[in-house]
């Protein structure tokens, strides 16, 4: 059972119509138990088991852009944005995994993808987070202690106490796919480590594979962890590197 995490979200709010309707879409979704929007601050906090990528998308449906802020508390959420290392490809952003942990050894995965070839693909966590060669530099599945302990004697056993094989996602005709997951892992032990999306789940991965992507798992911001609204280095605010993301094919 998924227990429930808190998310916040900067969405565009003029007045309290603006509030009614981001209020009234988020609570036609399933797993939505509480809903709080903060007009002054731009703010909308959500509580239960609705994937952030749902949220977004009917915070969209209401005719408004939605920034995830922060999930989880401090420390128990974490990113990872997936690239090509295609030579071939311009947009080399293709997708992007959020993941919060909501108990001492569940973390829930959203993962989205934009821009891959249609088909069935494999979300894995590698041993190690050096992408400089795409997937190639990533060595194997991340595996459990007690699976690199006691070895496994058939590809079946491997799988099955292997926590580095998170699953598949569908890519559809437009080349879009999500899919939202519960693995038996903490943030800490991912951060670090990368994560591959590939149509092969072992591998060997060619850095020419313009539908293979790799990223490398960071730390993100808790619900109450990330207030910035300009960024120092750049000095863009939230909303010109939102539209910078959306341009490079994340959700």
């Amino acid at each position: 059972m998924i227990e429930p995490f808190q998310t916040t979200f900067s969405v565009p709010m003029t007045c309290e119509g603006c509030v009614k309707d981001v209020s009234a879409s988020l609570s036609k979704l399933d797993g939505i138990q509480k809903v709080e929007a903060n007009l002054k601050d731009q703010l909308v906090f959500i509580e239960g088991t609705a994937p952030p990528s749902s949220i977004v998308s009917a915070i969209q449906n209401t005719g408004r852009d939605a920034i995830l802020r922060g999930s989880g508390t401090s420390n128990s959420s974490a990113v990872c944005i997936l690239e090509t290392h295609s030579t071939t490809v311009a947009n080399k952003i293709r997708g992007l995994a959020r993941m919060v942990q909501v108990a001492p050894t569940m973390t829930l995965v959203d993962l989205t993808i934009n821009g891959l070839s249609p088909g069935q693909y494999y979300a894995t966590i590698r041993e190690a987070g050096d992408i400089s060669r795409g997937a190639e530099s990533t060595g194997g599945i991340w595996e459990s202690l007690k699976n690199k302990v006691l070895g496994s004697d058939t590809t079946a056993a491997a799988e099955k106490e292997s926590r580095g094989i998170f699953g598949t996602v569908d890519v559809d005709n437009q080349g879009r796919g999500n899919v939202f997951l519960d693995r038996p892992v903490a943030i800490w032990e991912l951060i670090g480590r990368s994560m591959v999306v590939s149509k092969s789940k072992e591998g060997p991965f060619k850095r020419e594979d313009e539908n293979t992507l790799v990223g490398v798992i960071a730390r993100s911001a808790g619900v109450w962890d990330n207030d910035k609204m300009v960024c120092s280095c750049s000095g863009k605010n939230v909303w010109q590197e939102r539209q910078e993301q959306v341009s490079q094919g994340m959700a």
